[in-house]
């Protein structure tokens, strides 16, 4: 991939970035939270995921808010600090790797998150116009459907177009891989909106 290969050689900087990402990307801010609250441990619950759509199951808005704010920081962070240090190239790198140590944590056995707060973060570190546009598409879905997956996956399918309309080519690619595998950890998901068992905005969700 050329965020990290230049030709047949690897750029020590970026490959560095992507590490310092992965390392940042992979806090469990969920499972972290949750335990600080003394809550029950958040994999035990609903989907057994960490992200702050599960932090809301405990009925703690607190938590899967300050979740959800976390989850963002850390992809911004790893985009901007390496983008300061070593440059975009290796800002690219960072933002990948910061994904996936969110997905893949290692502290968890690599069973971490879908992504979708992170992707927003890394998101806003390189286009926060962007940004705001699938703040606008996730919330125009959700209205309309009162599906938060569905909201997510809509907007996260819409943001390598414009960032490539936005004169972002590399970040576009970029968020194609991201999007991808977006829509891969939703998998499950996706099955259910397919067979109208997805639970909407507000309802209690039964997950096998």
């Amino acid at each position: 991939m050329s965020l990290i290969f230049d030709g047949s050689a690897i750029q020590p900087q970026a490959a560095l970035a992507f590490v310092l990402g992965y390392l940042l990307g992979s806090i469990p801010f969920g499972l972290v939270l949750t335990r600080l609250a003394g809550t029950q441990d958040i994999r035990e619950i609903g989907s057994g995921n960490i992200g702050a759509t599960n932090v809301l199951r405990t009925g703690r808005k607190g938590l899967a808010a300050a979740t959800l704010l976390c989850d963002m920081i850390k992809g911004t962070l790893a985009v901007v600090m390496a983008d300061l240090v070593f440059g975009h190239q290796a800002a690219l790198a960072a933002g990948l790797g910061a994904f996936l140590g969110h997905l893949f944590p290692v502290w968890l056995r690599f069973k971490g998150g879908k992504g979708v707060a992170t992707y927003i973060g890394i998101l806003i570190g390189f286009a926060w116009i962007a940004a705001l546009a699938f703040g606008a598409i996730w919330f125009a879905v959700a209205w309309l459907t009162r599906y938060s997956s569905l909201s997510g996956l809509v907007a996260s399918a819409a943001m390598p177009p414009l960032l490539w309309i936005l004169g972002q080519s590399d970040v576009a690619i970029l968020f194609v891989v991201l999007t991808a595998l977006v829509f891969i950890m939703h998998r499950a998901n996706i099955a259910r909106l397919f067979a109208g068992t997805e639970p909407r905005i507000g309802k209690p969700a039964v997950i096998p």
